[in-house]
């Protein structure tokens, strides 16, 4: 791609899928080193960090729908790097030891991630971008 301006950069939805499309690549590529696309990393972050986390509370982290996120969780399962148990009317999600064991390539992933974005935009504009970006989901 040229880096000619568009006639569509003004409007936000074509911008924030354009920056949504080149992140994800990025994050992909800096996640391939777990041998997991970054949803499904970030999924395991937030578990590896809360075992027993409800995926209600999962969905509320990743801005995802409940339905999207127990199709994450159960992909997840058959890899063997979650298991859910039920506690009375609550389902709860556990790492196990091979998500425990992924868990230091995953943030090695994330730094490499941030490092890669923040190098090329700066890291306090990264730092700004991202406080915006969040401040709008929240609003909108």
């Amino acid at each position: 791609m040229g880096k000619e301006k568009s006639k569509y950069c003004t409007c936000l939805y074509y911008s924030a899928n354009a920056l949504s499309r080149i992140m994800t690549k990025i994050s992909d590529d800096e996640f391939a080193i777990t041998g997991l696309s970054s949803s499904y990393a970030f999924l395991l972050m937030i578990v590896n960090e809360n075992p027993g986390v409800q995926p209600t509370e999962i969905s509320h982290q990743m801005q995802l729908t409940p339905s999207t996120v127990t199709r994450l969780i159960e992909k997840m399962e058959y890899r063997n790097y979650l298991e859910r148990k039920t506690v009375g009317r609550t389902t709860e999600v556990y790492p196990t030891k091979q998500a425990k064991e992924l868990h230091p390539k995953i943030q090695k992933a994330w730094a490499n991630l941030y490092n890669r974005y923040s190098t090329v935009l700066g890291k306090e504009f990264s730092k700004q971008l991202t406080a915006d970006i969040y401040k709008a989901t929240q609003v909108l």
